[in-house]
Parts: structure tokens; C-alpha cells; sequence
């Protein structure tokens, strides 16, 4: 018995064979039927329920392959700095927090960004958090998530004086004089403050996921990779078994935590359609933002500074190479043209490991995450290598000015999402939230574009060449990360045999011009069979 019949529709279904339909029949999570409105509408029996989308635009559910879920959801219960325009304003924000805390208490946030102050701007220092509060320990995480600004008090707690050495990974800026800024860049040095602050438990980030997903689902959201610590998978297992999660999560695991799962015996793909292990997550270098993205020359305006090495190249080989044998894929987060030159170089030394064992390409589905910047030399490699470039189109749109700043004539090879496809690699496209915006309405749009919502920095766009189709951006948020996920036989498309995961959409993306899908509402969205969300 067909339980659910999605009638008079106008379905982009991404089957080669049979690319658009009119309706489409369900049964439980599953698509069993696809055709136009007279056939599948023949297959309804009294108990069939009929959703008549009247004649709106249903495209395949749509998965983030990059975002940070718990700390996305933390961010909407503490200060949120993001697209925060002035530090005067970010300030005023920090204050109002503190007003409203007890003494005593941290006051967290995250998302400032001093190139939104002004290309070239200054840090921000401790003292101007001292000026908010000495009885409050602050910490601020900046929007690439690669550096945190703090107070002095939080300094003094997390036992960081003047003298205190650099940790290996990481900086702890210094003026002029000598003294710690209140700039702490990398997690090395960002874990002095970090790993003293109240833990939470994971019915608490259960909570605060369950208030983000209410969120997501009206985006259009379906599906999550995610890449914050245990705390957070535990928390999607209270949410599983309470019956509250609806969204898919593919959890990648954490270096400091690979021992545990090699004892366990995980390999990627281990799970179910809901929650699922991905492989190894290893960082090589830092972010653009803070200047600590590893470069093979040195950043523009900043003769001495090649940017941090977070891990080393050999121990990126090292970590990854016993991954590979224990089954688990790696997932490297490279940003800098170095860092992504030498995590190519250690994924083909750990390809010949893997094909003189037997192991095919598509058993261990590697990653690169973000390949913000690559040099000309390595563009073809991941493709060459079977490596998926995991990258966020939403970060050109917000980064070119800063890259433009910092890399010069170089960006024409950063955010190279054209140049990747066109070599052949898999792309999986995401957000990074939330270091950037969340709504993949918002990275389709910028895929398209290479535009802000502004129109900036003009009609064609950063680097127009770059620009994906509509098709090829909605491939790299459907069945790029189904691919990356091991479920390219049933999730990414709509289509017989898949999972009934779709979105309806209020604007016809594929007659309108591009600047229609920031004005789009998202009327429903489904997830197995059921609407978790639904406005029509």
C-alpha cells in the first residue's frame, strides 16, 4: 500500500534517466514510484495521503558536507559576532552578555572578524575586553575558528603569561613590548583557555541541537557532515533516541579521539541512514583570517609570515596511513597552496600503501576540507588521487577581499570550484558553519555567482570563471556529499529505491534568475517520508 503520493509537482529529480516529474509515491522512508500526476495519482488507495505542492519546484534534500553542528547550536544561546561590522558594535554585543551573566560566570562567543573592520585592521586585545569586565573570564572564538580572543582574566585562568612559550601548532601573540595581546591563534594555544571552561553535558547540547534543527529543516536542510568532538555525537544519540533527530549526520572523528575508534573497531561508512562515522579529521594548517593558512610564499603586506603548521607533514602521513589500514578514510582541513601541496603528497604515498594492499579508490573516500587556495601544479591531483574537494563556496563570496589583501594575483586560484570539476574531482559543498552562513540557499547562490547578496563585487562576480551551474551547485550539495557518505545508491536523488528526502521551493530556480533563490522560501521539507518541516 502506497502510504504517501507528492502530486502536482514540477520535480528536478537528478536521474539521468528520467530528470523531471510530476509526483512521485512513497512507502515509509522510501521512493517507489516516479511519473507524472495521472499514473502515480492511480496508485493512491483510501489510506494514501495526497500532498498537492500545486505545481512548486521539489528538489532532492539538501546536506551541509562541512559544518560544526554543536558549535552552531551554541552559538544561538551566546554572543554572536558574525557579519558584526564595527568593533565598536562587537563590543556593545560582548557588554550586553556580560550585563546579563552573573559574576563569575564565562561569557563565550564567536565570529568577529577583523578584516570586516577594515581590510588590514588590527587585532582587537584583551584590554578591550578588560574594559567590559574583570570579573568575567571572556572567550571569543573569531570566524574561521582559528584564533580566539580573550581577556585578561581568561589569560590569567588558563595559566598564559608574558613568558609562557608558543606550543607546538600554535601562537600566542605578543605586542611590541613582549606582552600577550589577548590573541590566541590555533587550538594549541587556543586550548589553554578552552579546555578550563564549564564542559556541557550532552543533554544540554542535545537541547541546543534540537533548537538548531528546527532552524535548518525551514532551510532546506536534510543532511549534516559534521566535525565538532564526541560530546556532540552523543548528543545526536540522545536526539535519535527521543525521536527528535531528523536530520541525517555523517560524524567525522577527531584526531584526539582516532586511538578510540581504531579499539573499537570502526571503519567509515559504520552506522545506519541517520548517524554514521565518516573517517579521521586531521587540520594541516590554519585559516586565512587570522593569517595562519600555511603558504608555500609569503602572505602580501607580510614579507616574514608563511602562515602555522598545525601538523606536520610527516605526521599527517603518519596519522593517515594507519587510518587507511584500520579501514577509517581521512578528511584534512588545508587551506593554504602548502598545506594542500603536502596533504596531496601524503594521500598519493598513501594511495600506493592502499593499492598494493588491494584496497580499491572507492573503499577509503579521502577528503580535502576547504583547498581555499592550491597552486597551479596541484589543481588535477585531487582528482587524480580519488580525493573529494570538500570546499564552501559561501567562503569566496566572503573572503575575496581579505584574499585579494593577503594572496594577491594567487586567488585566482582560491575557491577553485570550477577548476576542481572541471578536472574531474568530486565536490562536496558546505557551509563551515558557523564560521559562515548555514543556509545553502545562500552557498548555491554564491556557487552561481561568486556574488554577495549585494551584488558585490559586481555582475560577473569574483573570478566569474569559477562559477558553477545551478545543476553542478545543486550536485554539490546532494549527490557529492551522498558520495562522500558512502550512500550514493539511495540518497541525492529522487528517484526509485531512494530515500524520500526532498525540499518544495516557492520560486522556480531554473526559469528565474539566480538572484530568485535569495528570494526563495522554503515551503516544505521532508526527511524520510514524513515532513519534518511544512508551510504549504
Amino acid at each position: 500500500m502506497i502510504d504517501r503520493i507528492v502530486l502536482n509537482a514540477r520535480i528536478y529529480t537528478q536521474s539521468p534517466t528520467q530528470p523531471w516529474a510530476q509526483a512521485l509515491a512513497i512507502i515509509g522512508e522510501r521512493i517507489v514510484a516516479v511519473g507524472d500526476n495521472d499514473a502515480i495519482g492511480a496508485l493512491a488507495s483510501s489510506q494514501t495521503v495526497i500532498d498537492d505542492v500545486g505545481g512548486q519546484l521539489v528538489i532532492p534534500g539538501l546536506t551541509d558536507a562541512h559544518l560544526h553542528l554543536k558549535s552552531y547550536a551554541r552559538l544561538l544561546h551566546s554572543v554572536n559576532l558574525v557579519d558584526v561590522p564595527t568593533k565598536v558594535e562587537a563590543l556593545a554585543r560582548i557588554k550586553a552578555r556580560v550585563d546579563a551573566t552573573p559574576t563569575g560566570e564565562w561569557v563565550s562567543g564567536i565570529g568577529w572578524r577583523k578584516d570586516a573592520w577594515g581590510v588590514g585592521h588590527d587585532f582587537p586585545t584583551a584590554a578591550d575586553l578588560d574594559a567590559i569586565s574583570t570579573q568575567h573570564p571572556i572567550y571569543l572564538a573569531d570566524r574561521s575558528g582559528h584564533a580566539a580572543w580573550v581577556n585578561s582574566l581568561a589569560l590569567r585562568l588558563g595559566g598564559i603569561t608574558d613568558s609562557t612559550p608558543d606550543p607546538v601548532g600554535g601562537q600566542i601573540q605578543r605586542g611590541p613590548d613582549g606582552k600577550a595581546t589577548g590573541i590566541l591563534f590555533e587550538d594549541p594555544a587556543m586550548n589553554f583557555v578552552k579546555n578550563i571552561m564549564p564542559k556541557h553535558t550532552p543533554s544540554q547540547i542535545a537541547d541546543w541541537i534540537a533548537d538548531a534543527q528546527t532552524l535548518t529543516l525551514r532551510m532546506g536542510l536534510t543532511g549534516m557532515h559534521d566535525f565538532d568532538n564526541p560530546d556532540c555525537m552523543a548528543a545526536l544519540q540522545i536526539l535519535r533516541e527521543q525521536g527528535h533527530l531528523h536530520t541525517r549526520v555523517v560524524k567525522q572523528i577527531n584526531v584526539d579521539w582516532i586511538e578510540y575508534a581504531y579499539q573499537l573497531g570502526i571503519r567509515s561508512g559504520f552506522g545506519d541512514d541517520w548517524i554514521r562515522f565518516g573517517g579521521l579529521k586531521i587540520f594541516a594548517d590554519g585559516a586565512l583570517g587570522p593569517q595562519t593558512a600555511l603558504m608555500l610564499a609569503p602572505y602580501e603586506n607580510d614579507p616574514t609570515n608563511y602562515g602555522i603548521t598545525v601538523t606536520d607533514k610527516e605526521e599527517i602521513y603518519a596519522l593517515i596511513s594507519k587510518a587507511s589500514a584500520n579501514g577509517l578514510l581521512s578528511t584534512v582541513h588545508a587551506i593554504g597552496d602548502k598545506a594542500v601541496h603536502d596533504v596531496l603528497d601524503v594521500y598519493e604515498a598513501v594511495r600506493q600503501e592502499e593499492d598494493q594492499r588491494g584496497t580499491p579508490r572507492q573503499q577509503l573516500r579521502h577528503r580535502i576540507e576547504h583547498v581555499q587556495l592550491i597552486h597551479p601544479d596541484d589543481v588535477g591531483r585531487l582528482a587524480a588521487l580519488d580525493v573529494i574537494a570538500s570546499m564552501q563556496t559561501i567562503h569566496a563570496t566572503s573572503d575575496y577581499q581579505m584574499a585579494d589583501y593577503f594572496w594577491g594575483k594567487r586567488s585566482e586560484y582560491g575557491y577553485a570550484t570550477r577548476k576542481q570539476l572541471n578536472a574531474g574531482a568530486v565536490l562536496a559543498l558546505g557551509s563551515d558553519a558557523p564560521l559562515d552562513d548555514i543556509n545553502p540557499l545562500a552557498g548555491i547562490y554564491a556557487a552561481i555567482t561568486r556574488r554577495r547578496a549585494d551584488g558585490s563585487p559586481g555582475p560577473d562576480g569574483w573570478y566569474p570563471e569559477e562559477r558553477l551551474t545551478l545543476a553542478e551547485a545543486l550536485q554539490g550539495y546532494t549527490t557529492g556529499p551522498a558520495y562522500a557518505a558512502y550512500m550514493e545508491d539511495r540518497l541525492g536523488r529522487l528517484t526509485v529505491g531512494y530515500l524520500a528526502d526532498m525540499v518544495v521551493l516557492d520560486q522556480d530556480w531554473f526559469n528565474n534568475e539566480p538572484e530568485a533563490i535569495l528570494e526563495t522560501n522554503v515551503l516544505g521539507t521532508m526527511v524520510g517520508g514524513r515532513w519534518r518541516y511544512r508551510e504549504f
